[in-house]
């Protein structure tokens, strides 16, 4: 870890506050601790405040967490490790008073549940403190708000007198130091602008950032881990006399059909495939085996709808597919626009977001020779 600075050598210092529970994040330990895109939550916090330019940090951690947040920190030092208090705002004080005894001249209140804080967002907060005590970024409401008195309505409000607020909160040092230390307007604070203003420091408002939203439940979790998901298919089917055949849900006339259990539409197998594989949920196989007679004959878009029934059931939604069918014949450009629109209905999206294409294997293997038609196809979800 690296030496503390002297007094008066830091500038821009920072409180992390680190010590709750995070019980609502249905995390097996407290939310800041757990893992988010391959790290702790704290470390995200951690370092993106240094490579926004931040000194030293104090971070504020439940009792008996030293070790383990030595281990996940200890090389972003200079770095103070404080045990919290029983409320957010005595635990703020006990990392600004820890940071006392360095006199930086100015510090950042920061939530560690917010993982992701954008540089230019500290570099306004700074900015604004030239001019005023505090500073905090906030983004405008764009829903209509109402007050509530128990399940009734009770009032409305106007959105445009009102902000949502975020972290990191920028303060002169001395003068948030004050503020809490003669905190006395409640039992506890719901941020630090509400010390500064109770203590009479003029906060300024800046631009905050979508990125700084708060991790709190198990979906925020989810939602970071993978707001797009891609997974392909690939399938083949023979070509033989006496068989309808079927691609993306529609008929064509010619003089051979695809053998198979179902309809054997080669190009709607491949495109179920293509979505469990982004959704993590197996194969066609496995959903729906060959040797249960029910699939016999079988319309394939009913496959194409329970992938895309199980992808939503998971909080996705299909954003775009792209299949390219291989074989010498039929044509397929003739048939392209109607097999867009069969699909897109299958899949409940506009026929922009289906691209089918073709092409031959130029009289190579069996799709060459006529013995058979494949599929490949790709598709992506996307987090509702």
């Amino acid at each position: 870890m690296a030496q503390a600075p002297l007094p008066g050598e830091v500038q821009l210092a920072a409180v992390i506050v680190a010590a709750g529970q995070g019980l609502r994040a249905g995390q097996p330990l407290p939310k800041q601790f757990a893992l988010y895109h391959g790290k702790p939550v704290l470390r995200h916090a951690a370092q993106m405040l240094k490579a926004a330019g931040v000194d030293m940090l104090a971070v504020v951690i439940p009792e008996g967490a030293d070790d383990m947040v030595r281990e996940m920190l200890g090389d972003l030092g200079p770095l103070l490790l404080v045990t919290g208090g029983a409320t957010r705002q005595l635990s703020v004080r006990t990392g600004l008073e820890a940071l006392a005894p360095h006199s930086p001249a100015h510090v950042l209140i920061h939530d560690a549940a917010r993982p992701d804080c954008p540089a230019d967002v500290v570099e306004r907060l700074v900015s604004a403190l030239a001019l005023h005590p505090g500073a905090i970024p906030v983004l405008p409401v764009v829903d209509s708000l109402v007050a509530a008195s128990g399940d009734l309505m009770a009032a409305t409000a106007q959105r445009e007198q009102l902000r949502r607020v975020q972290t990191p909160q920028a303060f002169h040092f001395a003068a948030i130091l004050a503020a809490h230390r003669s905190w006395t307007s409640a039992p506890d604070a719901g941020d630090d602008a509400q010390v500064a203003h109770a203590s009479g420091l003029e906060v300024a408002l800046v631009a905050g950032d979508e990125r700084l939203r708060k991790l709190t439940f198990a979906d925020d979790f989810l939602t970071g881990a993978a707001m797009i998901r891609t997974g392909t298919g690939f399938d083949v089917h023979r070509l033989a006399v006496g068989e309808e055949l079927w691609l993306c849900g529609l008929k064509i006339d010619h003089d051979k059909g695809l053998a198979g259990h179902s309809d054997a539409d080669v190009a709607l197998h491949a495109l179920v495939d293509a979505i469990l594989g982004a959704a993590g949920a197996g194969d066609i196989g496995q959903h729906f085996p060959p040797s249960d007679p029910q699939w016999r004959g079988a319309a394939s878009g009913r496959f194409v709808e329970h992938a895309v029934a199980l992808a939503a059931a998971k909080g996705y939604a299909i954003g775009n597919v792209d299949l390219t069918i291989i074989c010498e014949a039929p044509k397929i450009g003739p048939h392209r626009a109607a097999m867009q629109d069969n699909i897109a209905a299958l899949l409940g999206v506009q026929a922009s977001c289906v691209n089918v294409k073709a092409t031959t294997t130029e009289l190579l293997g069996f799709t060459g020779r006529g013995e058979g038609i494949a599929a490949q196809a790709v598709a992506t979800l996307v987090k509702m």
